[in-house]
């Protein structure tokens, strides 16, 4: 229990260590790291909600031979994909179903595109700031080269604006690379859901082709 005890109270101050030492370095990077940590928080926030929507549709959990038997089976049909099912299944005629799935695809699609288009502008956006937070603080150490006497008071703004200059570039560097991939990642999912639905439209289509086969055959 001691050992315990005491192997807690090191971990937590060495966390609390940590948390000083990169709250330090937070405040060296200037007023360009706030701008980068709202970026950050509206980039990664987007991926987390786009993931969230696109897990929650159901697509890869339930299996095809499961969504095929609810296309003739109504009442059956459980969660997203019944949902899906009851607004495309039932159509007149292959015109009217190919109606409901551009609806459905403007409605389903449409936002992910959209919020993807904003992670990528804030995986642009990143590294920019970054680069403007640099600039900044290269421009506050020449000032101080050029306004001071040599003395410590000089060499301590010549490093701080160096400080800020690299502090920036590299964490906007540290978000960008994340986001990008995490965006790349969230981009393959979306296409795997536009997979499924250009398959469950090819499905319906065939079912109702066949049903208006038989009408015309037995008429």
């Amino acid at each position: 229990m001691i050992t315990a005890t005491m192997d807690y109270k090191m971990l937590s101050d060495q966390l609390g260590s940590l948390w000083s030492q990169a709250f330090e370095i937070w405040l060296s990077g200037g007023w360009a790291m706030i701008a980068i940590a709202c970026i950050a928080l509206a980039m990664f926030g987007l991926g987390m909600h786009v993931r969230l929507k696109l897990t929650g549709k159901g697509f890869s959990s339930v299996r095809e031979k499961t969504w095929r038997h609810w296309i003739n089976h109504p009442n059956e049909r459980r969660g997203p994909i019944g949902d899906l099912l009851d607004f495309v299944v039932g159509a007149a005629s292959l015109k009217e179903a190919a109606v409901n799935f551009e609806e459905l695809r403007a409605t389903e699609i449409a936002p992910f595109e959209r919020d993807l288009r904003v992670m990528k502008i804030c995986v642009g956006a990143a590294p920019l700031l970054g680069l403007l937070g640099t600039v900044t603080g290269m421009l506050a150490t020449f000032a101080a080269l050029a306004g001071g006497g040599g003395g410590d008071q000089t060499m301590a703004l010549v490093a701080g604006g160096i400080s800020e200059a690299l502090v920036t570039t590299e964490t906007g560097l540290v978000i960008a690379l994340p986001g990008l991939f995490f965006q790349y990642q969230l981009a393959r999912k979306l296409e795997r859901y536009k997979g499924f639905l250009a398959h469950l439209e090819t499905v319906c289509a065939q079912k109702l082709y066949k049903e208006q086969s038989q009408k015309k055959a037995r008429t």
